[in-house]
């Protein structure tokens, strides 16, 4: 026997618990359904950007600093290069993912959504979805099911989509002596994030466009990072997944929306997707309440514009890499400017602003 529904979500990561609560503070019944059940699991950098932080709040959110650690700095290095700044006025926070997973469940029941988890969808039915065996009619149907959404094959959605893919792969270590800053190291084929979490952790994030390399390989690149780990212990076992940069035309058709990594993704470089699927939820839900998937439509290509162009230019870093070393030498010259570049990545600040910033980056390019 079925059941009924005004919105189920397919997906029961941050993105699809994040849309759940979002239609849930409007007033609507919401379903989530899933095969696996939290805490889950992923490989990723785990740093929550300040932006991040803002929108889990705006979704009533929050994370306990006992269980994170905050950090208030990035700091860029190759090689011998180092340049860093401060987040202006505002900090991130590093936190497992298994324990933002069961914190958003836990606030996602609380606030009545039903959550439905070994509990596979097997398709989609003229009025909504075969879960666990049965079907749940719905209004609207969420795909938050991840990059290789079926949600999205499903509905048609998929028809042009566009990817770029790397591969990333993490570990996580006990260590003393954590400082408050999120490291990005660049090495010639693979980048390295470090980000320290709670209880004396870290998480140490690989990403390279070589599927076949194996994690101490790749570490190999980063001389001083492989040595401070040296005698560092294993806190869980190693994780791997793949990140890509993804577009769609279309995020919508009928009463189906997508959200997070199956509406199109950001590479893991910007630190964004978590942020940005967050605020698609409250997209989203804006959306759902006034019966129009369009505005949702419009406010997604909004909000995935400037990650995407930070993406871009990270990766343009990423594979040529004197002129990354140029960057880079110019930033560690001029804090402030790295700072102000920093706000453009993580606010959405006017065009006045991003071009002041340009310029003064490209005055610094020049007298670098």
């Amino acid at each position: 026997m079925g059941s009924l529904t005004d919105v189920l979500v397919i997906g029961g990561g941050p993105a699809g618990l994040a849309a759940a609560i979002a239609a849930r503070k409007k007033g609507l019944q919401v379903a989530v359904a899933d095969g696996a059940k939290p805490p889950i699991d992923k490989a990723c950098g785990e740093g929550l950007l300040p932006g991040t932080l803002a929108a889990l709040q705006e979704l009533g959110v929050y994370i306990s600093a006992i269980d994170g650690r905050i950090f208030r700095r990035i700091r860029f290095l190759d090689r011998e290069i180092s340049a860093e700044a401060n987040f202006s006025g505002e900090c991130g926070m590093g936190v497992r993912r298994t324990v933002l997973h069961q914190t958003m469940a836990e606030h996602a029941e609380s606030c009545g959504v039903r959550l439905l988890w070994h509990s596979p969808v097997t398709r989609m039915s003229r009025s909504g979805a075969i879960v666990g065996g049965k079907e749940i009619s719905a209004k609207w149907i969420i795909g938050a099911d991840g990059i290789q959404s079926r949600v999205r094959r499903w509905s048609g959605l998929d028809a042009d989509l566009s990817r770029r893919v790397r591969f990333a792969q993490s570990r996580h270590y006990r260590m003393a002596g954590l400082s408050d800053c999120v490291e990005v190291h660049w090495g010639h084929k693979t980048q390295a994030y470090v980000t320290p979490l709670g209880k004396e952790e870290v998480c140490v994030a690989l990403i390279s466009r070589d599927p076949w390399k194996q994690f101490d390989e790749a570490l190999r690149e980063f001389p001083v990072l492989a040595s401070s780990l040296r005698n560092a212990e294993l806190s869980g076992v190693q994780r791997g997944t793949i990140t890509a940069i993804c577009k769609l035309d279309r995020v919508c058709r009928g009463n189906v929306a997508l959200i997070g990594d199956a509406s199109g993704s950001v590479d893991a470089v910007t630190g964004e997707g978590l942020g940005l699927s967050f605020r698609q939820a409250l997209a989203l839900g804006n959306a759902l309440e006034a019966g129009h998937l369009e505005k949702y439509q419009a406010a997604h290509r909004r909000l995935a514009r400037r990650p995407a162009i930070m993406a871009r230019l990270l990766l343009v870093l990423d594979q040529y890499a004197p002129l990354r070393r140029r960057v880079l030498s110019g930033l560690a010259h001029d804090p402030g400017l790295f700072s102000r570049m920093l706000t453009v990545h993580v606010k959405d600040t006017s065009t006045a602003f991003l071009a002041k910033t340009s310029a003064q980056l490209g005055w610094r390019l020049i007298t670098a």
